[in-house]
């Protein structure tokens, strides 16, 4: 499924994904501005990911003056760390880009209250399958219950069922170019 997914991701025009980023991040700016929350936990997109390459500035700009914007950094160990955005992107490996600021350690993601997060696919119940490497099942693991998960796709990726193993986390809500917010 990973594989497939990944495939029609890069056979989108460029075009298509910049639609499909405006549409997505459209209903996320609604989402954020409606909902207020002080601190927000996101992720940069890669690639063909949903949201866009200016994802972070369009969370960004929708929060108020006071909230916050907390990146992952990957760790050595896949694990993710956070650090606040503050306007400024660096390259980091794998093709990320992470901001440069202070490392806020492990369990910051359990002060958010709300989470964007990447995925290949949600199902209907709200498992999300990921890229494989568990970095967002682990920082999901920290997120206390009741936190609103948002996963960001493109349509045909909120499906039927995805595989599922015992350390993988839900999410509660997606949002695609075609469908807005479905909460789940």
């Amino acid at each position: 499924m990973r594989a497939a997914v990944l495939a029609g991701r890069r056979s989108l025009a460029p075009a298509e994904l910049i639609a499909a980023a405006a549409a997505v991040t459209a209903t996320l700016t609604e989402l954020v501005r409606e909902s207020a929350p002080r601190l927000v936990c996101g992720y940069v997109p890669v690639g063909s990911e949903p949201g866009g390459a200016d994802l972070a500035a369009v969370v960004r700009a929708a929060l108020g003056a006071d909230a916050d914007l907390l990146l992952p950094v990957l760790r050595g160990d896949n694990d993710l760390d956070w650090a606040r955005y503050a306007g400024t992107l660096v390259p980091a490996g794998r093709g990320l880009r992470e901001p440069d600021g202070e490392r806020l350690g492990l369990g910051a993601v359990a002060g958010a209250e709300l989470i964007v997060a990447p995925a290949l696919a949600v199902d209907r119940r709200g498992m999300r399958l990921g890229r494989g490497g568990g970095s967002y099942d682990r920082a999901l693991a920290r997120v206390p219950a009741g936190v609103p998960v948002v996963a960001l796709l493109h349509d045909g990726e909120f499906v039927d069922r995805v595989p599922e193993a015992a350390h993988d986390q839900r999410v509660t809500a997606v949002i695609t170019p075609a469908g807005g917010l479905v909460r789940v």
